[in-house]
C-alpha cells in the first residue's frame, strides 16, 4: 500500500505508513507546518488515505475535521477505544452456551 505523503507545495514534508506514523507526523507538523496539515485535513486527503488503507472507522471520525488539534484528539480517542475493546473478554454466543448445557 502507498504511504501518505504530507506535502507543502511540491516538497514532501512527512510520510506515514500507518495510523501510528500518521499520528506522529501530525503531532510534528502541528508545530512545524500547521498550515500544510490543515490543508490536507480540509481537502480530505487524510480521510481518503485512511479509507484506502482500510481504517474506515477512523476516516469516518475525521470527516469534516479541519483543525489539526481536533484531528489529533480524535485519533487518540479512536486508538484508546480500539485498544480498550481488544481487552474485553470474548462473549459466548447463545449457540455456544446451549452446547455446554446438558
Amino acid at each position: 500500500m502507498e504511504p501518505f505523503y504530507f506535502k507543502s507545495y511540491d516538497k514532501v514534508i512527512g510520510i506515514a505508513h500507518n495510523v501510528e506514523e500518521l499520528e506522529k507526523e501530525m503531532e510534528r507538523l502541528t508545530k512545524d507546518d500547521p498550515a500544510a496539515l490543515e490543508y490536507h485535513l480540509k481537502e480530505g486527503h487524510i480521510v481518503a488515505w485512511l479509507n484506502y488503507i482500510g481504517e474506515k472507522g477512523l476516516a469516518e471520525i475525521l470527516k469534516g475535521v479541519s483543525k489539526p488539534e481536533e484531528a489529533l484528539a480524535r485519533i487518540k480517542e479512536y486508538k484508546f477505544l480500539k485498544n480498550s475493546t481488544r481487552m474485553l473478554p470474548k462473549t459466548t454466543s447463545r449457540k455456544e452456551k446451549k452446547l455446554h448445557v446438558r
